[in-house]
């Protein structure tokens, strides 16, 4: 059941470009309302294929992206709502603690913290 990620430490987020094909990439999440929230750099393609097609895939991995665990679809999307994108980064550091607080210092002295964006994925049940 897709409900089974929201204790993974990573998942495999699949997004696809529009001629179908989809881009691997292994990601933190932390749940949220019963969907998935990941963060990553606003200007990457995973975001633009988000805007594009919406159309997502996600599975249970390690650090490297090896799936551990069953695919299940679903939609994504960008979140623009400020109050939704501070509980999302609340949720992600009360799971990732003083990672996420590293990863947040790093990205504040490379000058790219106010590049991020939150992605809000729906799951479905795994895929056959």
């Amino acid at each position: 059941m897709a409900t089974d990620l929201f204790s993974e430490s990573y998942i495999n987020l699949i997004t696809f470009k529009r001629n179908g094909d989809g881009v691997p990439t292994p990601v933190w999440l932390a749940p949220l309302d019963g969907k998935l929230y990941v963060f990553t750099d606003g200007t990457s393609a995973k975001v633009k294929r988000v805007r594009a097609t919406g159309r997502v895939r996600v599975a249970p991995c390690d650090v490297r992206g090896k799936v551990s665990g069953d695919w299940s679809d679903g939609t994504a999307r960008v979140v623009t709502e400020p109050d939704l994108i501070d509980r999302a980064y609340a949720a992600l550091r009360a799971k990732y603690g003083w990672q996420m607080t590293l990863v947040d210092g790093v990205s504040w002295i490379a000058g790219r913290i106010g590049r991020r964006a939150i992605l809000e994925i729906d799951v479905a049940a795994p895929a056959a």
